[in-house]
Order: structure tokens, then sequence, then C-alpha cells
């Protein structure tokens, strides 16, 4: 399902828990082409399995050259959420369609690094009890600011679900009145799962794409969001009402995403006391492998095969698409998948273009097994392509088809294009459960969240 943790403190020392719950539906501006890479361009493949003798790489080798590749992507998703943060700087001060449209291009870039950190999720607490504050979806976004009330679909119960923070000075809900004069990074963090419901989600990448997009209102059919850049613009020309504070709203949510992940490099960092890499490279090996594994498989598993794919197909929901207000979500499953890749081969190419590398679980796996190296970097190759071609779908030039219109009850082609990338996902898994008893792990058991393939 999607993200469920108590978060610890941050940069921002707050102290709360977070979550998800539903989408809505607008006209379709174009993702940027920059979002990802050209829809005529071969999925990337992993390297081919390394000539020299694998038995030399060192198992601490593995373990701290997957703590640099945390690094890298986590460097990688706080540089593009700084460049999010000044692009929505600009719109809040120039409210034009020109600086909204940079604006979402910069959200769309920002996905990149972000969607290929999630592999790191599973496996090490320090990522999952942090991540619902970042990642949470789907959400009530009547929470956060208007809605179409004709067209909204919200979690039963939910007092919040109508809440509008950015029309409202003052919130009620379960009983508890709170204050929302002042819109600031610790307020927004603090609203999280209000009322007790998982869907009141006010922060994270999922509140940023709704301000800038606003409701997908077009169902099954073609088009994402439509939301006018006058939605933050002064005087007689706002439109929608509350302008300045839905300004306000979107200068702190990307102020806290922006602190956030430089809470979770400084994790990463070498040579400093106390931090969570300190504590990862002193664990026994082993205890590594399981985590990088874990972590793979059940993003592979019951994430991204469950959660984000079998569970909005099986419902023809649109719901519970993952980036439901931009129409996103081919490239946000696409470098899931990639990432999943990226720590079995030791391998990431980072938003400048440089590649890093180093030693792998593939370089552990070939020297006593190169015929399970050789089965899942296969594996990983077809998941990826599979992936591929559901992007290439989504970003085609003529008649192009998202993930929301592949999931139409009437779909077929667009049904079987998700299910094969299921079914790559499903079968790379069992390889990933047969590479832990190769490298020492005991019993690895990816999370499935309950479905059954």
């Amino acid at each position: 399902m999607a993200a469920r943790f108590p978060l610890q403190a941050l940069a921002l020392a707050i102290s709360t828990s977070f979550l998800l719950t539903a989408c809505s539906e607008g006209d379709e501006p174009k993702a940027p082409e920059a979002a990802a890479p050209a829809a005529e361009s071969a999925p990337a493949e992993a390297p081919a399995a390394p000539a020299a003798d694998a038995s030399a790489v060192a198992p601490e080798a593995v373990v701290a050259h997957y703590a640099d590749m945390a690094l890298a992507v986590y460097e990688d998703a706080l540089t593009s959420a700084e460049k999010l943060n000044e692009a929505t700087d600009a719109l809040i001060a120039n409210p034009t369609e020109e600086t909204l449209a940079a604006a979402k291009e910069a959200w769309l870039q920002a996905r990149v690094p972000y969607q290929q950190s999630e592999v790191f999720r599973f496996g090490n607490s320090v990522v999952d009890d942090w991540e619902g504050q970042l990642n949470a979806w789907p959400l009530d976004e009547g929470l956060i600011d208007y809605v179409k009330s004709d067209d909204y679909q919200h979690a039963l119960g939910n007092d919040g679900a109508n809440a509008n923070i950015i029309a409202n000075t003052e919130l009620n809900v379960g009983g508890e009145t709170m204050d929302l004069t002042t819109l600031t990074p610790e307020l927004l963090a603090s609203l999280n799962e209000v009322g007790g419901s998982e869907a009141n989600v006010a922060t994270g990448y999922h509140a940023i794409e709704f301000l800038l997009w606003g409701q997908d209102l077009n169902g099954f059919e073609a088009g994402a969001g439509d939301r006018k850049a006058t939605d933050y613009a002064s005087g007689d020309a706002c439109t929608n009402g509350n302008c300045e504070r839905r300004g306000a709203y979107l200068d702190a949510v990307s102020d806290l995403l922006v602190s956030d992940l430089q809470w979770m490099v400084d994790q990463w960092k070498p040579g400093v006391e106390g931090n969570y890499r300190a504590e990862l490279t002193g664990m026994a090996p082993s205890a590594v492998y399981q985590k990088m594994l874990f972590g793979m498989g059940s993003l592979s598993l019951g994430e991204l095969a469950g959660e984000r794919m079998k569970v909005a197909l099986e419902a023809n929901s649109y719901e519970d698409e993952h980036d439901c207000f931009s129409d996103n979500t081919h490239n946000s499953h696409y470098y899931n998948a990639l990432g999943i890749q990226n720590v079995y081969t030791g391998t990431y190419k980072r938003i400048d273009g440089t590649e890093l590398s180093g030693a792998s679980l593939s370089d552990l796996v070939v020297a006593d097994k190169p015929e399970l190296n050789e089965a899942l970097t296969a594996q990983l190759d077809a998941s990826v392509a599979a992936l591929g071609h559901m992007k290439q779908t989504a970003e085609q030039a003529e008649n192009p088809v998202t993930f929301d219109m592949m999931i139409a009850p009437d779909n077929a082609e667009g049904a079987k294009i998700i299910n094969d990338a299921i079914a790559a996902l499903v079968e790379q898994t069992g390889s990933i459960e047969q590479v832990a008893a190769v490298v020492g792990v005991d019993s690895l058991e990816p999370d499935d969240a309950g479905h059954q393939f």
C-alpha cells in the first residue's frame, strides 16, 4: 500500500505521524520532455556481469558502495528539490503561465531521483519512518485547497476531507481546534493525519503536485489537472480566492521538502559520528545484504506490483494512481524499477549525467552462482523494459495513453501493459530471494503487502 510511517525528529525537530488515502481528477498540460528519458530511447540496462574474479570483491566494499549510492541518490533528490523550491518561489513572486510551467517541470524532474531512492526505504527503518512526510499518497486534497465537489472522491468518514486549510485560519477536526493563521513548515507537518485519517496528507511531493496541477477532473479520459497561474495572482486577478495564502502554503511545503531531504542526506554522509551510515557500516555484511535485498524485493512485489499497480487496475480506480494530479505515474513506476536494478548492479546515473559504479551484490553472486546472476540481471532488464514500455506508451507523440487511461474498465491493451509489468516484477522477486541464500541471508520474506500474485 502507500506509505505508513511514524515520523522521527527531522531537521525541523518535528515529531508526528504521516500518511495517505484519496486523489481526484482537469486538462493535461504536457509533461516536460526533460522529466525522463525520451520515449524512443531504450530503457536502461544493467551492465554485463563482470569478467574479473568476483570472489575478490570484499563484503565491506559492497556495504560501503551501497551507502555511497544512497548518498548520491538523496543528494540528487535534494538538488532537484532545491530547484523546485526556486521555481515555486518564482511562481509565487510572478504568477504567469510560464512560471507555473517551469515549476511543473521542476516537480517532474524532482521525481526522477526520488523515485529511484525508494528501494532504500523498506530495508532501512531510518528511511521508512521518515518517508511518509515526503511521499504519502493517495490524499484527500480538499484538506489543502478548494475542490470541485461534484467530482471529489474522498475517504469515508474523514472529517478533514473538506477542511480547506488555505481558505481557513482555524481548523476543527476530531474535536481539536488548531490555529492556522500562519502557514509554516512546522504547522503543515503537524497536520499530517490530523483527526486520525491517513487520507489527511498536508506535505510532500503530492501536496506540491496538487498545488501546481489542481484536481484531475478527466477520469479515464486524456488530461491531467489544469490549475491556472492566476490562483497565485494578487488583487482582482486572483482566481478561486485566498491566493496569498495559497502561495504561503506552497512556499512552506516546498521549504519543508528541502529540509527533510537535507536531513536524509546527512544520514548517509561518511565520517559523521552517530548518523545512520555509521550504524549501517558497523553491521555484519550479511545484515546489510538483508536490507538491500529486502528493499529490492518489497518494492518489487508488495509496493510497485501490488499497491501501485494491481490495486488500481483491479479496482479500475484512478483515485489509486500514484501521481494522480499530473498524470506522471508511468515515470514514477519506471524510476522505481530502475532503482531496484541500481542496487543489484551497483550502478546509478546521476542527474548531472555522471555514472556511479562499484562493488555490488551482482559481483558477489556471479562468483558462486553465475547462472543465477545471469537470470536476475536479465529479469531486472525485463522489468525495466516492461515499465519502459508503459512509459513510452504514455509519452508517445500520437494518442498517448497514461496510466489512468490504461486502468479503464474497457482498456484491454492498457491492462496487458500493466499486467506484463506486474509479472516481470513478481518473477524477479523470486530470484531476489534465491540471491539472499547465496549471500548468507537466511530468510528474506519480502513484503507482499497482503497481495497474492
